[in-house]
């Protein structure tokens, strides 16, 4: 399939992002900065794969070419060469391909990330903070931001529950596979038979909302400030710092305290409520996607299990994609990029079929 007239609008458009990114009036409209910076990364990154592809082309053309000449050493260096150029190319078509699908809504976005233990009583808390390290280490080695925004600690250790926002290049992109249950199989460190426990904890990945994707409006709202607690200092123990915010036409209730004032608690608890409630409307339309889609990238459901974490036998298993690696010891520790990128790939290429249906 010949791509060349979209890419030269694509590289037209290109064009038109770099001289407004240069632009000294870039930032006039912080909002449509990020759009234009956005769009301005994604071209960028397709025309890089164009342009390999191009070149690709061109040298295998070249290689036949030389493949014949009269003199026989550099024909069979031509020759030679083949194999491996004939290989490449079909590999960046597809990833070209893929590149030139239309970006998906809030796929460029920040996110706001939801832990909360399940079924396993101090077990479930344990991992939830396991899970919450495992992040933190990830997006430390990836050049992410986490910011916590609450908190909720468990009696006898570890969480039950935490909520923070990852802020970074695509971030969304690579951490909305992380929505659904997360199950782990070990020996509980108060376990004296060495028996194996099942615990689960919750993950839900929401695109960090902003004013202008979800109006809050002040009637639909129930703001009420309580008095912190938990672990915090005594500045949070002794104000009445926290805030909860009940949405009153879909009963969601959004509570912070970790925050050093009740404002800033107010101001996080709407932007976590703004995301929840733009997760739902993508939730809805994601109800048009193919089954195949909604089974891999699920919808943050809480009760769709994806992965287990099986310690005795150092391996994790994805469910979605039946992908097993035998390194539970690094994955824990936040060496997950190798299971993102394969459920990136996964979901990719089932739009690219989708698209190639829909022709």
């Amino acid at each position: 399939m010949d791509f060349s007239g979209l890419i030269e609008k694509k590289r037209t458009r290109f064009d038109e992002l770099e001289s407004a990114v240069t632009s000294g009036s870039l930032y006039d409209d912080p909002a449509k900065a990020r759009e234009i910076l956005r769009e301005h990364a994604r071209l960028k990154e397709l025309l890089s794969i164009a342009d390999e592809c191009r070149r690709i082309e061109q040298q295998i053309a070249e290689n036949r070419e030389l493949a014949s000449d009269n003199d026989a050493e550099i024909a069979e260096m031509a020759q030679a060469e083949l194999p491996e150029l004939e290989q490449k190319l079909p590999e960046l078509e597809k990833r070209l391909q893929i590149a030139l699908l239309p970006p998906e809504p809030d796929e460029d976005r920040d996110a706001i990330v939801e832990i909360r233990a399940g079924t396993g009583g101090t077990e479930a808390a344990l991992f939830a903070a396991d899970l919450y390290r495992m992040y933190v280490r990830f997006a430390e080695a990836n050049n992410l931001k986490i910011e916590v925004m609450d908190t909720s600690e468990a009696d006898l250790g570890g969480l039950k529950e935490i909520t923070f926002r990852l802020s970074g290049e695509g971030v969304f992109r690579k951490m909305r596979y992380e929505s659904g249950v997360h199950r782990v199989q070990r020996v509980p460190a108060t376990e004296a038979q060495g028996r194996i426990h099942t615990s689960t904890a919750t993950v839900a990945v929401l695109p960090e909302a902003e004013e202008v994707d979800v109006e809050l409006k002040m009637e639909d709202l129930r703001i009420e400030v309580c008095r912190a607690g938990g672990p915090g200092g005594q500045g949070v123990n002794t104000t009445d710092s926290a805030v909860q915010i009940l949405h009153i036409p879909t009963g969601r209730i959004v509570r912070c305290q970790d925050g050093r004032s009740q404002q800033q608690n107010k101001e996080r608890a709407l932007q976590i409520m703004r995301s929840r409630l733009l997760e739902d409307k993508r939730r809805e339309e994601e109800e048009k996607y193919s089954a195949h889609r909604k089974a891999l990238i699920g919808g943050g459901g809480r009760e769709e299990k994806i992965r287990t974490y099986n310690f005795p036998q150092n391996r994790v298993t994805d469910h979605r994609i039946e992908m097993t690696l035998k390194s539970l010891d690094r994955f824990i520790e936040g060496d997950i990029k190798e299971m993102i990128e394969a459920l990136l790939s996964s979901d990719m290429e089932q739009r690219l079929q989708d698209a190639q249906n829909e022709a």
